[in-house]
């Protein structure tokens, strides 16, 4: 029995196997296929790349001194003006007194010289000429009794040597007077005494503005290289603040999309640490030349309106819109035979037979290929990595739900 039962099982499976093939043969092998249809393509470039700021500041001091307070930690957002480095400035506020009290001191010397020296100087002058005008009345009336044989030649002599004397007097009176008019020698002395003590504080209030290092602009601080008690060396970068301003993203693009790209085109971003979240970028610059050894090509984004998260330096994914066609008639990629030749084929299924078929495209996605000519809307085209599925071939078309 078993040897009976044995033969007939073989003969059972040939039979099956038989009908199967030539079921293949009369229908048509099945095979799924993917209709060619009408709708929207887009055409992009994916690119990887960095967050950036077009402007980065490098903070110094400009003397050298210990650090004495450093208010801002690294990614901390500030404001202009805002406290960043204070350094040691005991001895800086000790000239500023001494400089503000020589300041007072020749402005009340100037004061002195406007109130008291000029209308001291114009009440001498005045008793001078008063002297001088009595000593040459008493000459004209002693060389007159002289004259007379009524005084002596040394009573003359006597007179007119007081008439020289007032008449000294006189003058040095005068003189005293117009130095201390505001443009005589003592008012110029007090002037630039007060002047030199004004630049001697102005001086004092740099120094000791310079020990006070305040946020050049608004921006965020990305590094630091020096702690509270360290000596900052004037000139020495200490701070890079990134200043706050329009933020870009730096990506490089293979040189082989370069004629597809375009300033103003839109690209939709996401950031690596937050994949979910998506924010829109445009194209801002393109660079004009070709990095020989990578063969990319530089792109800037702007970002318009950049989420609070982001960070210099972080690194983001763009996806650029190069161009988009509403109404295209698409295939899926996967059908293209020799997508890179001049003549691309498909296989499409017209009367259940596959018939290679050269197709001129048009605009090409990530998924899917626009088709110009060859094919038209409703028609089933076979992927290409179906080996077994050759031209004039009968098959049983499914399409995917």
């Amino acid at each position: 029995m078993k040897r009976f039962y044995r033969p007939a099982l073989v003969i059972a499976i040939v039979l099956l196997l038989s009908g199967y093939f030539a079921r293949n043969l009369i229908f048509g092998t099945p095979v799924e296929a993917h209709a060619v249809v009408q709708g929207e393509l887009r055409q992009t470039v994916v690119a990887s790349g960095r967050i950036t700021w077009p402007q980065r500041i490098s903070v110094a001091a400009e003397v050298t001194g210990r650090v004495t307070h450093i208010p801002v930690k690294e990614g901390q957002a500030v404001k202009r003006g805002d406290l960043l480095i204070q350094l040691a400035d005991s001895t800086d506020r000790a000239s500023l007194a001494q400089a503000t009290t020589a300041v007072a001191l020749a402005e009340a010397k100037l004061r002195q010289q406007r109130e008291v020296g000029l209308p001291t100087a114009q009440q001498t002058l005045r008793q001078a000429q008063a002297d001088a005008e009595q000593t040459r009345q008493q000459l004209t009336r002693v060389r007159t009794l002289n004259n007379q044989k009524y005084l002596s030649k040394t009573e003359l002599d006597t007179a007119q040597r007081n008439l020289d004397v007032a008449n000294s007097k006189l003058e040095a009176a005068q003189l005293q007077v117009q130095s201390n008019q505001p443009k005589g020698s003592d008012a110029l002395l007090a002037t630039t005494a007060l002047n030199q003590a004004r630049a001697s504080l102005q001086l004092a209030q740099v120094k000791l503005a310079q020990t006070t290092i305040l946020a050049p602009a608004d921006g965020t601080l990305i590094s630091r290289s020096i702690e509270p008690g360290d000596i900052a060396t004037a000139g020495k970068a200490l701070m890079v603040l990134a200043a706050q301003g329009e933020t870009q993203i730096e990506v490089q693009i293979d040189e082989k999309n370069l004629a597809k790209l375009a300033v103003g085109q839109v690209a939709l971003s996401s950031a690596d640490a937050f994949p979910q979240q998506r924010f829109n970028a445009e194209v801002a610059y393109i660079n004009p030349g070709v990095d020989a050894t990578r063969g990319a090509v530089e792109v800037k984004l702007r970002v318009k309106e950049p989420p609070a998260y982001l960070r210099q330096d972080m690194t983001v994914s763009v996806d650029i819109e190069t161009a988009k066609k509403p109404d295209a008639l698409v295939i899926p990629t996967g059908a293209l035979h020799e997508p890179s030749s001049d003549a691309p084929w498909v296989l499409v299924v017209r009367n259940n037979h596959t018939v290679k078929q050269t197709v001129t495209l048009g605009l090409r996605g990530d998924e899917n290929v626009e088709v110009l000519g060859g094919l038209a809307a409703g028609e089933a085209v076979i992927l290409a990595n179906l080996a077994l599925i050759k031209a004039d071939q009968r098959v049983r078309v499914t399409l995917p739900p």
